[in-house]
């Protein structure tokens, strides 16, 4: 077979050690092959670089094992090419595994190159990306601590959720610190409604009319010192991010100017996909690496399964949730898609078929050639009838994480 890369190493990567293999080809088509085990500590991945560095080795491979190639690409990235791998796509003969076998065989498959790089984006985007997704575990935990609030309000006959919309709003709140004080009479409870919700009085009495006991009252200031404290997080890592923001000001206009996205859904689509649009050869891989796309399995002339792609969780979800605002839009080729789709094959498929919509909009494919990198165009579906109406804005240098 052809040999593509004559100087390189490949990484079996562990929570404790790394297993790596170097593959150099003589002059004489010979290869000398050599495998060592580093551990994992700074130091020793330092002593790993020094050792790649002195035998001239400019491309790297390892697959992409939980988090833990990330301390590895970390210290090995700089000067050269790192080719993270899909383990699905590099499995080797079954019953002959060991991390040193392993470590040859990925080896010999970046050697011949055989081997498909994953999507890696700059450090910049990278630091924005585990910003958002920490920003995303928070709002996940607050949404937590909301469900087991209204669960203990049900099991103390409190059915303040049945008439108040936010449990935790201005009403909902006083009303809760007042119970938490120990007050129990409905009729002063529900005098401390606000606004709209007066017109509910009645309702509220009932509703009010609980039997809190003692150990409620324990989990109720839990909760809500809890809830308490993660929107002060959450409000302290928003002013937080706002520097990692700022390099990608430009690209986060142009994404919100896509029916659907507001800031927060433009900032999580930008962590996750990067502002270089030509990692992606169309806006079909885009749709099928974010999970959007359906599957496709055939075998015997027969369609198997059409069950959507893994792809990335994180643009999956942001996607969908984008697709269910343009479902609550009107008077655009989306919304208007959405409600076409919805007649025919019902809510979640249409919202699926929705969300692939986006990735179009995104990619440069869907308008003429591929643009030189760091170049954007968002191609914006506008009305009813479907016309198309591109901005493309040319930017700075490719060597600039600005988009």
């Amino acid at each position: 077979m052809q040999v593509i890369h004559e100087r390189c190493a490949a990484l079996d990567v562990h929570k404790k050690t790394v297993v790596t293999t170097i593959m150099l080809t003589q002059a004489d088509g010979s290869v000398q092959e050599e495998t060592r085990t580093f551990l994992t500590m700074t130091a020793d991945l330092l002593a790993l670089d020094d050792w790649l560095e002195s035998h001239d080795i400019e491309v790297i491979a390892m697959e992409s094992t939980g988090v833990f190639w990330r301390p590895v690409f970390n210290l090995l990235e700089e000067g050269r090419e790192v080719i993270l791998v899909n383990a699905q796509h590099m499995k080797a003969v079954p019953g002959r595994k060991t991390d040193v076998k392993d470590s040859q065989w990925l080896a010999d498959l970046l050697r011949h190159g055989l081997l498909k790089a994953s999507f890696i984006p700059p450090k910049p985007v990278r630091e924005l990306r585990d910003l958002m997704r920490y920003r995303k575990t928070i709002v996940q935990e607050r949404a937590d601590e909301v469900n087991r609030l209204q669960k203990v309000l049900e099991t103390a006959n409190v059915k303040l959720a049945a008439v108040a919309t936010d449990v935790l709003g201005k009403s909902g709140r006083s009303m809760l610190d007042a119970l938490l004080g120990g007050q129990e009479d409905p009729e002063v409870l529900a005098e401390l409604a606000r606004g709209r919700l007066r017109a509910k009085l009645p309702a509220l009495r009932k509703a009010l009319d609980g039997r809190v006991h003692s150990h409620h009252r324990v989990l109720l200031t839990h909760i809500l010192a809890h809830i308490d404290f993660l929107e002060e997080s959450l409000a302290q890592l928003q002013a937080e991010m706002e520097q990692y923001l700022d390099p990608f000001e430009e690209a986060m206009e142009l994404v919100q100017s896509i029916v659907g996205i507001a800031e927060t859904a433009a900032a999580s689509i930008i962590a996750e996909i990067g502002t270089d649009m030509t990692r992606f050869a169309s806006d079909k891989h885009l749709a099928s690496w974010a999970g959007v796309s359906p599957g496709n399995k055939q075998s015997g002339g027969k369609r198997l399964s059409g069950k959507t792609t893994k792809g990335n969780p994180y643009l999956r979800a942001i996607l969908s949730e984008v697709a269910w605002a343009i479902s609550h839009t009107k008077d655009n080729y989306l919304s208007a898609f959405y409600h076409r789709m919805v007649r025919r094959h019902g809510k979640p498929k249409a919202i699926m078929a929705l969300a692939r919509h986006p990735c179009w909009s995104l990619s440069t494919t869907s308008y003429g050639p591929r643009r030189p990198i760091a170049t954007w165009e968002l191609i914006t579906l506008t009305n009813g009838i479907g016309d198309v109406s591109s901005v493309t804005i040319s930017t700075v240098s490719n060597n600039s994480a600005t988009p």
